[in-house]
């Protein structure tokens, strides 16, 4: 069974299979703050609905992350660094992109395992 939440014409922010999770890209809350607080904000984003999916950052299992420049790399490294649990690490990739709004600087596209109660 495919479960879609908050479904809209184009896409849905979460979409549940097979008991894995996708999340629909996600942005900062901010466009006009630096790429640590576009980070922070944005994975602040991926906690919230990755609850709401029913897991959480231990239950990733990959990461897309599309940069605007990588001049700021490490910046966003950082923040991420911080926020993934240790040992918990997700297969990733980060790629340089255009964004669809030329103020974000960052974006994040996951796949997470959903919490299986036993």
């Amino acid at each position: 069974m495919i479960e879609r939440l908050e479904t809209k014409q184009r896409m849905s922010r979460i979409v549940k299979h097979n008991g894995t999770i996708y999340l629909c890209g996600q942005v900062c809350k901010d466009a006009s703050d630096d790429i640590t607080l576009q980070t922070q904000t944005m994975l602040d984003k991926v906690d919230e609905l990755l609850i709401q999916a029913g897991s959480d950052r231990k239950h990733l299992l990959s990461a897309t992350i599309y940069i605007k420049e990588m001049s700021d790399f490490a910046a966003m490294n950082a923040v991420w660094d911080a926020w993934v649990p240790e040992g918990f690490a997700p297969a990733r990739a980060c790629v340089q992109a255009s964004m669809a709004r030329d103020v974000l600087l960052v974006e994040i596209s996951v796949v997470a395992a959903e919490i299986v109660n036993s």
